[in-house]
C-alpha cells in the first residue's frame, strides 16, 4: 500500500515539476525588454530548474529517507536491547527462546526438544517479550482478550474474593 501511495505521489511531484517548468519558461519570456530577453531566459531557465529540483529532494528525505532511517534505528534499538529469557522471532520465522548473548550473536532455544540455534543479532526480527512488558505496562492487555474489554470475564484473584466473600456471608 504504502509503495502505491509512493509511486503516485513521486507521479504527481514530477507532473508538478514539469508544468511548474512550463509555466515559468512561459513567464520569463512574456517579461522584459528585447534586450534582456536573453539573459531573462537563463535566469528563469536556471530558476525553474533549481526550485523544484530542491523541493523535491526535501519531500524525498521526509516520505522515504526519514521513515527508513527511523526504522532502521527502531531495530537496532530492539536488537540491543535483548536479554536472556525473552522470546524472539526472526527474519526466517524461528521463534525461540534466547539463551545467551554474545557480541553479535545470539543463542536461541527452540522446539520442545530444546534445540539450541545460534543466529547474528541481526537476523533478529521480533522481540515478543518486550512487546509484552510494553503492552503491560501500558494496559493494552484487556484490548488482547475481547471478553475483558467488554468487562465480562473477571480477574480469577477477584473471583475468589467475591467467593470468599459470599461464603462468608451465607455463614451469618
Amino acid at each position: 500500500m504504502k509503495k502505491k501511495i509512493t509511486r503516485y505521489l513521486i507521479a504527481a511531484i514530477s507532473a508538478v515539476y514539469t508544468a511548474s517548468f512550463a509555466a515559468m519558461t512561459a513567464f520569463a519570456e512574456e517579461a522584459g525588454d528585447a534586450a534582456d530577453n536573453a539573459a531573462n531566459k537563463q535566469q528563469g531557465s536556471m530558476m525553474t530548474f533549481v526550485v523544484p529540483f530542491i523541493i523535491m529532494i526535501v519531500l524525498f528525505y521526509f516520505m522515504l529517507i526519514r521513515p527508513q532511517k527511523k526504522r532502521e534505528q527502531e531495530m537496532k534499538d530492539l536488537q540491543s536491547s535483548i536479554q536472556v529469557g525473552d522470546e524472539v522471532v526472526t527474519n526466517g520465522g524461528i521463534v525461540g527462546m534466547v539463551v545467551r548473548t554474545g557480541e553479535d550473536t545470539v543463542v536461541i532455544e527452540t522446539g520442545g526438544e530444546r534445540n539450541k540455534i545460534r543466529i547474528k543479532s541481526w537476523a533478529i526480527a521480533e522481540n515478543v517479550s518486550a512487546k509484552e512488558r510494553a503492552n503491560e505496562a501500558a494496559g493494552k492487555d484487556k484490548a488482547k482478550n475481547p471478553l475483558a474489554a467488554a468487562g465480562l470475564s473477571e480477574d480469577p484473584s477477584a473471583k475468589k474474593k467475591k467467593k470468599k466473600k459470599s461464603d462468608e456471608d451465607d455463614e451469618d
